[in-house]
């Protein structure tokens, strides 16, 4: 069977779409979208260290969000706090706070499930392959 570019795209692209719609179903009733999820995440991987607004948008996995607007709404929740560097009066600093631990640690096990269900059609073996031609996609 050949199989031409086009096929192979638009199999991607019903992937991604299911795999987003998954996830927002899951992060609804935690009133997150998923790319408020993705800055929380990226902010918790930050260890306690501040992040600034490129290094979240650099870090995003949908480049083309607003991460101003991401991260605006993200305070009004009290999940991320924004303070000027003392340094560089310039420089906006980023950092999670407890309450975005706390919805994170909640929602951890929830995400997980999700993921767990969009790859259930999936041996271990296969799961390893497409990440592997993901990434050759991506790179």
């Amino acid at each position: 069977m050949l199989i031409n570019p086009k096929d192979v795209v638009i199999e991607i692209l019903k992937s991604n779409c299911r795999v987003c719609d998954e996830l927002a179903q899951a992060l609804k009733p935690h009133d997150l979208s998923l790319q408020q999820f993705n800055v929380l995440r990226i902010l918790r991987g930050q260890k306690g260290i501040a992040a600034n607004l490129s290094t979240v948008q650099e870090r995003m996995v949908n480049r083309m969000s607003n991460t101003t607007r991401l991260i605006d709404k993200l305070i009004d929740k009290n999940y991320v706090s924004r303070t000027i560097c003392e340094n560089n009066r310039r420089k906006i600093e980023l950092f999670i706070t407890k309450e975005g631990m706390a919805i994170l640690k909640k929602i951890d096990g929830v995400v997980d499930k999700a993921e767990a269900k969009i790859t259930a059609s999936l041996s271990l073996r296969d799961k390893e392959k497409l990440v592997t031609l993901l990434k050759q996609i991506n790179s």
